[in-house]
């Protein structure tokens, strides 16, 4: 059983009754700049133990009725085709998949902005293809300066170019496929053009990490540095909230010095700024519901060093340079964090030792470590899982689950027909192998009901997977690092 540090239940309804309250304060129109992901936040499930990666829909689902969706993508990087990390599809895509989550959930998606918008050919594409779906599309255009020239932003050659994006519910959710896509300014685009339609609204900001109201150098917050290294992203103490309420709090480097350029274009709108601190613009409550700080801090410091393998996966595939994974480093100096921290990388290790051979090893919710060599049958990815599911169901290791009838078609297919020189099952295909033995096998059914009580579990490769046996990992919600090198000593690698 997975250890639980976060109360989901309590931040669902604390969170959803502190942005009923914000609404109110700003005479019933809230603009809300979601951070992060609103959707599939497995970093937070992973940092605070209890929480749900759909929570932050969950939330809104209660509200559902009061609120609408915009979604903003900047033309920038639908032009240049920039593709989400977590899931390797391009961020326009990204937009139509959320909208499709969204509506799963009853959400309202009221439209689509694109943001930098200066006749990129791509962006002009996706607003005809959005436009035949049905869904409206705005344009926000680059405005000279932005963000320091504030008397040219709050004018009509500034937020006034922009069109004004038509909405029709108290509470107006600003999310995005990733960062760098025009949350902040469509917000403030829309406060200018509500001021200029005589209606009153505001914004605020819902961003999970850093947690304001715990320390600056809790695992949580040093982990939300790692998840962001390749931002530039730091955690500080907030000195505008403290200079004005005498109260310590955490912010990150960005909002702070953001704020005030924030505060000086309020300012220009309203005639005054509504708040005295970047903490002051937030709404989230995720402090509030830490039930065990023990468990969160060990879960974080567990993050750390994910991000920090990561990371060097990463640039061992030539994705990112060398100051991104010295920056995570520090910050497992900083929290005397080293690798011995995560017991299933010395198993694994250990494992590959005694083999002389790739090797993976697997942590279960107890305990227990359970290992995974190359066969001749499949690799140690596919070991391992079958390995983990006959300990979880008390099951000796050489018993068979999968028979050789189901293997050995899967294989020919691989070699004789597709081309492919390595004949070894990749995780998909046991799976599929072990699915099929489940109609007709008990020992199988058994081992095959156990595949979800994997998720959350962790586990180390000693070489560099395979995309197919890194996406299964990720899809059972299995917590994977690899060591970065490849198996095979060759300059392409799929």
């Amino acid at each position: 059983m997975r250890k639980i540090g976060f109360d989901n239940e309590a931040y669902i309804k604390k969170q959803s009754d502190q942005i009923i309250k914000r609404i109110g304060e700003f005479g019933g129109k809230l603009y809300l700049e979601f951070g992060g992901k609103l959707y599939d936040d497995f970093h937070a499930s992973r940092v605070l133990p209890g929480f749900e990666p759909d929570s932050k829909l969950r939330m809104l689902r209660m509200i559902s009725d009061q609120a609408e969706i915009i979604i903003a993508v900047s033309a920038l990087d639908i032009e240049k085709k920039k593709v989400r990390g977590d899931l390797g599809i391009t961020y326009d895509a990204d937009v139509l998949r959320l909208i499709d989550v969204f509506r799963s959930f009853d959400l309202y998606v009221g439209s689509v902005v694109i943001t930098q918008y200066s006749g990129q050919p791509a962006a002009e594409a996706f607003k005809q293809r959005m436009e035949r779906l049905g869904i409206p599309v705005y344009l926000h255009y680059p405005i000279p300066g932005y963000p320091t020239n504030v008397s040219l932003i709050v004018s009509e050659n500034g937020y006034g170019k922009n069109d004004y994006i038509e909405t029709s519910r108290p509470l107006v959710v600003v999310t995005a496929p990733g960062p760098g896509s025009g949350k902040m300014a469509t917000c403030l685009s829309q406060l200018y053009h509500e001021h200029k339609r005589g209606i009153k609204a505001g914004y605020a900001k819902f961003e999970t990490f850093p947690i304001w109201n715990i320390p600056l150098k809790h695992p949580v917050n040093l982990a939300y540095e790692a998840a962001t290294a390749d931002l530039d992203d730091v955690n500080m103490i907030d000195h505008y909230h403290l200079d004005a309420y005498g109260i310590t709090t955490v912010n990150y480097n960005r909002d702070i010095e953001i704020f005030p350029v924030l505060r000086a274009i309020f300012r220009e709108i309203y005639g005054e700024c509504p708040y005295k601190s970047p903490t002051d613009m937030g709404v989230n409550m995720a402090g509030y519901c830490i039930i065990d700080d023990d468990i969160v801090s060990e879960a974080s410091c567990q993050e750390i060093i994910r991000r920090y393998y990561k990371a060097k996966a990463d640039m061992a595939k030539g994705l990112i340079d060398e100051s991104i994974v010295n920056r995570i480093e520090l910050l497992m100096q900083e929290k005397g964090i080293t690798i011995y921290s995560r017991p299933v990388i010395m198993a694994a290790l250990e494992r590959e030792r005694q083999e002389d051979g790739p090797a993976m090893a697997i942590q279960l919710h107890d305990g227990r470590i359970v290992t995974g060599k190359t066969g001749e049958l499949m690799g140690p990815a596919s070991a391992a899982l079958l390995n983990a599911v006959k300990v979880m169901e008390g099951m000796a290791r050489p018993v068979h689950m999968i028979s050789a009838a189901a293997i050995e078609p899967i294989q020919r297919l691989k070699v004789d027909l597709l081309g492919g020189k390595n004949p070894r099952l990749h995780s998909d295909e046991v799976l599929i192998a072990l699915s099929v033995s489940a109609a007709t096998d008990k020992t199988a059914e058994r081992a095959f009901r156990r595949l979800s009580d994997l998720r959350g579990c962790e586990a180390h490769s000693t070489v560099l997977l395979s995309s197919v046996d890194e996406d299964i990992y990720r899809r059972l919600g299995i917590n994977l690092t690899c060591e970065p090198r490849y198996q095979v000593n060759r300059l392409f690698h799929k």
